[in-house]
């Protein structure tokens, strides 16, 4: 099972660091994956969920790509992405029951059930609604740690 911190979230919602580069990295160093919000303007990158907040790098992407689930947070970003960092596993939805990363992945919103054939299905979550995630072949949650 593939475990998928939210926003860097391990043990709880904690706002005014999610998405901070520090906060993400030691997600990161606990060995769980990490989903992110990234936004692109001004041909800057920044990471933030409401807005774009912490200026980045792309090659800071690179550098954490077989652990990063990138949700890009504008146009500019997911075009960017599509054209320029393709071997990254990213997605844009807004209030899609599933969405397709572009590794494959089936990225499910929360209270929604798994697609099995070929389980590629990520729950995110599951806490909101007391999800089942016996059946997924991932959990996308900010309080990740009582899943491991």
């Amino acid at each position: 099972m593939i475990l998928i911190s939210h926003r860097g979230n391990i043990n709880g919602m904690i706002k005014e660091v999610e998405n901070h580069p520090s906060y993400i990295q030691s997600a990161l160093d606990y060995k769980y994956h990490c989903e992110i919000d990234v936004w692109k303007k001004d041909d800057k990158f920044y990471l933030g969920h409401d807005e774009p907040t912490y200026k980045i790098e792309p090659q800071w992407l690179v550098d954490r790509k077989s652990k990063l689930w990138i949700h890009c947070k504008n146009i500019e970003a997911l075009e960017y992405m599509t054209m320029k960092l393709r071997n990254l596993n990213f997605f844009w939805h807004e209030d899609d029951d599933y969405t397709l990363t572009s590794k494959g992945w089936v990225w499910a919103y929360p209270d929604k059930k798994t697609v099995t054939v070929p389980n590629r299905t990520i729950a995110v979550l599951p806490e909101w609604n007391d999800t089942d995630v016996s059946d997924f072949a991932g959990i996308c949650s900010d309080k990740i740690a009582m899943f491991k």
